[in-house]
């Protein structure tokens, strides 16, 4: 147990924020893997009054303190949209960041659990940054590297710090890697028996499969929003985004999308399906290596010098994506999976596809028809209040 007076307070100002924020650097200090964010980014999304997470739901944070000294930080989280939607009291917590300092560490999750005790709720899960539709998880198998674009990273030591404190187990989210290197430069060595099953299914289903518009770019956000809202409906977890948050993503999306790996699955011009990868921004983000005192402006001339420039962004994560429940178990996934793997192939190494319920077959299989190997394992956690 650390020395010293361990304080937690709750964090309400502009400044207290900012400091909030920059208290990660001090955590991964030493650590190569970690990709700094970007502190404009972070401050908006702390933000009540930019961030639309904050119209519909509530989140408070609090910072422990030992001497004066910040040690951990935590968000409480009250996603009314998720309880409305998937019928429950749970609250959740986030933005979970701690030195190794275990009575820290518990200080702060009791914390968050007696929040979420005042508002009469049943349980706490965790950790996710506001919920599943942004960051979630717990990484707690594959420190093999930095992690891609708008997944989770921490030290191995949280998993301790949070069994210890009486969470467990609700659900482990997979990432899979895929070696698009095997397939040869063009796609020459895609298994011709895939290509031939993913033709016939796509002649049997009378679908046809295209490229994002970016010419008509509002116009496919809405195709992908009706598949998002509806294709996930029934997973572990979902909540549907309102139109307001899927703007907003939306318009911090459109700058990274690779329109040529950004695909639709259409019948009678209407969506059944999308797969919209993103590629993996982080690559450049850790070279650029924001951090406080340093202007952002700098920061993203290196940025755009190691993206754009450079080349150093060879990854590609399959970050959102689905078929509408009528079409499942057709193959619809499979034929999206081909056609955004025959055009990443020229332009990327690797793939990974992130992130998978455990217990959704049909993406997991998908994701394994193309070579893909679980290679990280999320965990996201439950107490009982």
């Amino acid at each position: 147990m650390a020395d010293g007076t361990l304080t937690i307070q709750s964090v309400q100002t502009a400044p207290e924020r900012l400091e909030f924020i920059h208290f990660q650097w001090e955590v991964y200090r030493d650590d190569p893997n970690w990709v700094p964010p970007l502190i404009s980014e972070r401050v908006e999304f702390l933000d009540k009054d930019r961030h639309p997470f904050h119209q519909h739901s509530e989140v408070e944070l609090f910072m422990a303190r030992r001497n004066g000294r910040p040690v951990g930080t935590i968000a409480a989280i009250l996603n009314n949209q998720h309880n409305e939607f998937q019928d429950e009291q749970v609250g959740f917590f986030g933005l979970f960041e701690v030195l190794r300092d275990q009575e820290a560490a518990e200080a702060l999750l009791d914390t968050a659990c007696q929040w979420a005790r005042e508002r009469n709720l049943t349980a706490i899960r965790g950790p996710a940054s506001y919920s599943t539709n942004e960051e979630v998880g717990l990484l707690v198998d594959g420190w093999n590297g930095p992690p891609v674009i708008m997944m989770t990273y921490n030290p191995r030591y949280y998993m301790d710090f949070i069994e210890g404190a009486g969470f467990s187990k609700a659900m482990d989210l997979l990432a899979f890697i895929v070696d698009l290197t095997a397939f040869g430069p063009h796609g020459e060595n895609l298994p011709p028996k895939l290509l031939r099953v993913a033709k016939k299914i796509q002649e049997r289903g009378g679908f046809t499969v295209r490229q994002i518009d970016m010419r008509h770019f509002d116009e496919d956000v809405e195709r992908f929003k009706t598949v998002y809202n509806s294709a996930w409906s029934k997973n572990w977890g979902f909540v549907p985004l309102n139109d307001t948050e899927i703007d907003h993503i939306a318009v911090g999306l459109k700058q990274m999308i690779d329109p040529s790996i950004t695909v639709f699955a259409e019948k009678d011009g209407q969506p059944i399906g999308a797969m919209l990868p993103l590629p993996d921004i982080s690559q450049a983000l850790i070279r650029a290596y924001p951090r406080p005192g340093v202007p952002e402006w700098w920061t993203m001339a290196k940025l755009v010098w190691h993206w754009k420039i450079r080349g150093c962004v060879d990854t590609m994560r399959g970050y959102a994506g689905g078929v509408l429940e009528e079409h499942r178990g057709r193959g619809v996934e499979a034929v999206l999976m081909v056609e955004m793997a025959k055009h990443a192939i020229p332009r990327y190494r690797r793939a990974e596809v992130s992130w998978v319920l455990e217990n959704n077959i049909m993406m997991c299989r998908a994701a394994t028809m193309l070579g893909g190997k679980v290679y990280r394992t999320y965990r996201v956690y439950e107490k009982a209040l």
